[in-house]
Protein backbone atom coordinates (compact mmCIF):
# COMPACT_ATOMS: atom_id res chain seq x y z
CA UNK A 1 0.00 0.00 0.00
CA UNK A 2 1.65 3.58 -1.07
CA UNK A 3 0.47 7.05 -1.14
CA UNK A 4 -0.93 8.30 -4.32
CA UNK A 5 -2.11 12.10 -5.18
CA UNK A 6 -4.59 13.55 -7.30
CA UNK A 7 -4.36 17.16 -7.95
CA UNK A 8 -4.48 18.80 -4.56
CA UNK A 9 -5.02 15.60 -2.59
CA UNK A 10 -2.85 12.68 -1.35
CA UNK A 11 -4.22 9.29 -0.80
CA UNK A 12 -2.44 7.22 1.93
CA UNK A 13 -3.76 4.17 3.04
CA UNK A 14 -4.19 3.89 6.90
CA UNK A 15 -5.10 0.15 7.66
CA UNK A 16 -6.49 -2.67 5.79
CA UNK A 17 -10.23 -1.09 5.99
CA UNK A 18 -9.33 2.66 6.18
CA UNK A 19 -8.18 5.10 3.34
CA UNK A 20 -6.90 8.64 4.36
CA UNK A 21 -7.00 11.72 2.18
CA UNK A 22 -5.04 14.97 2.74
CA UNK A 23 -6.13 18.09 1.15
CA UNK A 24 -2.54 19.24 3.20
CA UNK A 25 -0.22 18.67 5.38
CA UNK A 26 -0.44 21.69 7.24
CA UNK A 27 -3.77 23.35 8.78
CA UNK A 28 -5.08 25.54 6.66
CA UNK A 29 -8.77 27.41 6.29
CA UNK A 30 -8.87 26.54 2.43
CA UNK A 31 -7.55 22.46 3.47
CA UNK A 32 -10.06 22.77 6.00
CA UNK A 33 -13.03 23.42 4.01
CA UNK A 34 -12.09 21.10 1.16
CA UNK A 35 -12.28 18.10 3.83
CA UNK A 36 -16.06 19.70 4.70
CA UNK A 37 -17.16 19.53 0.94
CA UNK A 38 -15.74 16.13 0.71
CA UNK A 39 -17.47 15.14 3.97
CA UNK A 40 -20.75 17.31 2.55
CA UNK A 41 -20.63 15.17 -0.59
CA UNK A 42 -19.99 11.91 0.83
CA UNK A 43 -22.88 12.39 3.04
CA UNK A 44 -24.88 13.17 -0.06
CA UNK A 45 -23.87 10.61 -2.25
CA UNK A 46 -22.75 7.75 0.34
CA UNK A 47 -20.26 5.18 -1.89
CA UNK A 48 -21.97 1.66 -1.18
CA UNK A 49 -19.06 -0.26 1.02
CA UNK A 50 -17.88 2.62 2.64
CA UNK A 51 -18.78 2.28 6.77
CA UNK A 52 -17.68 5.86 8.12
CA UNK A 53 -16.12 8.91 8.14
CA UNK A 54 -13.98 10.60 10.39
CA UNK A 55 -12.87 14.13 9.25
CA UNK A 56 -9.62 16.44 10.86
CA UNK A 57 -8.12 19.73 10.27
CA UNK A 58 -6.51 18.98 6.96
CA UNK A 59 -7.29 15.33 6.15
CA UNK A 60 -10.91 12.79 5.96
CA UNK A 61 -10.49 9.27 7.50
CA UNK A 62 -12.78 6.84 5.05
CA UNK A 63 -13.10 3.37 6.62
CA UNK A 64 -14.85 0.77 4.31
CA UNK A 65 -16.04 -3.13 4.14
CA UNK A 66 -12.53 -4.95 2.64
CA UNK A 67 -14.99 -7.70 1.16
CA UNK A 68 -16.62 -5.17 -1.00
CA UNK A 69 -13.72 -2.35 -1.64
CA UNK A 70 -9.83 -2.36 -2.38
CA UNK A 71 -8.12 0.54 -1.60
CA UNK A 72 -7.29 1.20 -5.38
CA UNK A 73 -11.08 1.31 -6.19
CA UNK A 74 -11.80 3.39 -3.35
CA UNK A 75 -9.38 5.79 -4.39
CA UNK A 76 -10.41 5.81 -8.18
CA UNK A 77 -13.99 6.44 -6.63
CA UNK A 78 -13.03 9.32 -4.62
CA UNK A 79 -10.63 10.86 -7.01
CA UNK A 80 -14.29 11.54 -9.09
CA UNK A 81 -15.89 13.31 -6.23
CA UNK A 82 -12.49 15.25 -5.80
CA UNK A 83 -13.15 16.77 -9.11
CA UNK A 84 -16.65 17.80 -8.16
CA UNK A 85 -16.14 19.69 -4.79
CA UNK A 86 -15.96 22.82 -5.81
CA UNK A 87 -20.15 22.49 -7.33
CA UNK A 88 -20.54 21.32 -3.55
CA UNK A 89 -22.67 23.91 -1.50
CA UNK A 90 -21.89 23.66 2.23
CA UNK A 91 -24.61 25.15 4.80
CA UNK A 92 -24.30 28.54 6.38
CA UNK A 93 -21.87 28.44 9.14
CA UNK A 94 -23.63 28.93 12.77
CA UNK A 95 -22.26 31.19 15.14
CA UNK A 96 -22.55 30.10 18.53
CA UNK A 97 -21.85 32.04 21.66
CA UNK A 98 -21.11 29.89 25.10
CA UNK A 99 -21.29 31.38 27.79
CA UNK A 100 -18.36 30.51 30.59
CA UNK A 101 -17.12 31.77 34.64
CA UNK A 102 -13.38 31.93 33.61
CA UNK A 103 -10.83 31.11 36.58
CA UNK A 104 -10.92 30.41 40.43
CA UNK A 105 -12.49 26.34 40.76
CA UNK A 106 -13.79 26.55 37.26
CA UNK A 107 -10.60 27.07 35.37
CA UNK A 108 -7.87 26.53 38.32
CA UNK A 109 -4.81 27.12 35.35
CA UNK A 110 -6.20 30.67 34.15
CA UNK A 111 -3.47 32.29 36.75
CA UNK A 112 -0.53 29.80 35.58
CA UNK A 113 -1.56 30.48 32.03
CA UNK A 114 -1.30 34.47 32.94
CA UNK A 115 2.13 34.04 34.36
CA UNK A 116 3.14 32.36 31.26
CA UNK A 117 2.59 34.82 29.00
CA UNK A 118 3.17 37.60 31.44
CA UNK A 119 -0.80 39.04 31.35
CA UNK A 120 -3.20 39.10 34.03
CA UNK A 121 -5.83 36.82 34.59
CA UNK A 122 -8.37 39.36 32.69
CA UNK A 123 -5.78 39.79 29.83
CA UNK A 124 -6.07 36.32 29.45
CA UNK A 125 -9.92 36.07 29.73
CA UNK A 126 -10.28 39.12 27.15
CA UNK A 127 -8.04 37.53 24.64
CA UNK A 128 -9.95 33.88 25.02
CA UNK A 129 -13.67 35.76 24.78
CA UNK A 130 -12.41 37.98 22.13
CA UNK A 131 -11.48 35.61 19.02
CA UNK A 132 -14.25 33.92 16.96
CA UNK A 133 -13.44 30.28 16.71
CA UNK A 134 -14.08 27.79 14.21
CA UNK A 135 -14.70 23.98 14.84
CA UNK A 136 -12.44 21.67 12.84
CA UNK A 137 -13.67 18.39 13.70
CA UNK A 138 -15.40 16.69 16.74
CA UNK A 139 -13.70 13.96 18.85
CA UNK A 140 -11.70 12.32 21.48
CA UNK A 141 -15.08 12.06 23.52
CA UNK A 142 -18.67 12.75 21.63
CA UNK A 143 -19.65 16.50 21.85
CA UNK A 144 -15.67 17.53 22.19
CA UNK A 145 -14.82 20.37 19.37
CA UNK A 146 -12.08 20.61 18.62
CA UNK A 147 -12.02 25.01 17.99
CA UNK A 148 -9.22 26.78 16.43
CA UNK A 149 -7.10 29.19 16.06
CA UNK A 150 -6.02 30.66 19.29
CA UNK A 151 -4.10 33.99 19.25
CA UNK A 152 -0.53 33.48 18.92
CA UNK A 153 0.21 35.17 22.61
CA UNK A 154 -2.04 32.25 24.12
CA UNK A 155 -0.76 29.37 22.67
CA UNK A 156 0.16 27.20 25.31
CA UNK A 157 1.11 23.78 26.32
CA UNK A 158 -0.50 20.98 27.67
CA UNK A 159 -0.23 19.81 31.24
CA UNK A 160 2.99 17.82 32.01
CA UNK A 161 0.79 15.27 34.04
CA UNK A 162 -2.96 15.17 32.59
CA UNK A 163 -5.68 15.48 35.46
CA UNK A 164 -7.37 12.35 36.31
CA UNK A 165 -10.90 13.55 36.08
CA UNK A 166 -11.86 17.08 34.39
CA UNK A 167 -15.37 18.36 35.10
CA UNK A 168 -18.26 18.36 32.37
CA UNK A 169 -17.96 22.00 30.53
CA UNK A 170 -14.91 22.69 31.39
CA UNK A 171 -13.01 25.35 28.78
CA UNK A 172 -9.54 24.38 28.28
CA UNK A 173 -6.94 25.09 25.80
CA UNK A 174 -3.84 22.98 24.50
CA UNK A 175 -1.51 24.56 21.62
CA UNK A 176 -3.23 26.68 18.86
CA UNK A 177 -6.64 24.60 20.45
CA UNK A 178 -9.47 25.48 22.87
CA UNK A 179 -12.69 23.45 23.38
CA UNK A 180 -14.81 22.74 26.28
CA UNK A 181 -15.14 18.81 28.37
CA UNK A 182 -19.10 17.52 27.25
CA UNK A 183 -18.23 14.53 29.99
CA UNK A 184 -15.91 14.53 33.17
CA UNK A 185 -12.71 12.70 31.62
CA UNK A 186 -8.93 12.45 31.93
CA UNK A 187 -7.66 15.62 30.30
CA UNK A 188 -3.93 17.84 29.88
CA UNK A 189 -5.93 20.96 28.56
CA UNK A 190 -5.29 23.85 30.71
CA UNK A 191 -8.32 24.93 32.09
CA UNK A 192 -9.66 28.55 31.80
CA UNK A 193 -12.88 28.79 32.83
CA UNK A 194 -16.70 26.48 33.07
CA UNK A 195 -19.66 27.02 30.95
CA UNK A 196 -23.20 25.63 32.39
CA UNK A 197 -24.58 24.65 29.03
CA UNK A 198 -24.80 21.02 27.98
CA UNK A 199 -22.37 20.26 25.17
CA UNK A 200 -23.64 16.76 24.08
CA UNK A 201 -27.44 15.95 25.23
CA UNK A 202 -29.29 12.43 24.19
CA UNK A 203 -32.61 14.47 23.78
CA UNK A 204 -30.49 17.21 21.20
CA UNK A 205 -31.52 16.71 17.54
CA UNK A 206 -27.78 16.25 16.20
CA UNK A 207 -26.30 15.42 19.98
CA UNK A 208 -23.62 17.92 19.90
CA UNK A 209 -24.13 21.69 20.67
CA UNK A 210 -21.31 22.58 18.12
CA UNK A 211 -20.84 20.83 14.30
CA UNK A 212 -18.27 21.15 12.08
CA UNK A 213 -17.69 24.59 10.35
CA UNK A 214 -19.13 26.53 12.61
CA UNK A 215 -18.12 29.42 14.36
CA UNK A 216 -17.86 29.90 18.34
CA UNK A 217 -17.33 32.98 20.93
CA UNK A 218 -16.90 32.59 24.69
CA UNK A 219 -18.40 35.15 26.56
CA UNK A 220 -17.80 36.10 30.02
CA UNK A 221 -20.24 35.41 32.89
CA UNK A 222 -20.29 35.61 36.39
CA UNK A 223 -20.33 33.43 39.10
CA UNK A 224 -23.93 34.04 40.00
CA UNK A 225 -24.89 33.83 36.15
CA UNK A 226 -23.34 30.55 35.79
CA UNK A 227 -25.71 29.17 38.85
CA UNK A 228 -28.94 30.44 37.38
CA UNK A 229 -27.78 29.17 34.08
CA UNK A 230 -26.83 25.75 35.97
CA UNK A 231 -30.19 25.84 37.68
CA UNK A 232 -32.26 26.61 34.79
Amino acid sequence: MGTTETGNARFVPASDQSLLIYFDNKITLRAHEQVRRMLRALELQPIAGVRNLHPAYCSLLVNFDAMKLRHAQLEEILSGYLGRLDEVSLPEPRLVEIPVCYGSEYGPDLNEVAALHEMTPAQVIELHASTTYLVYFLGFVPGFAYLGELPETLVTPRLGTPRKKVPPGSVGIAGRQTGVYPFATPGGWRLLGRTPLAMFRTDRDGLSLLSIGDRVRFAPISRERFAEMERS
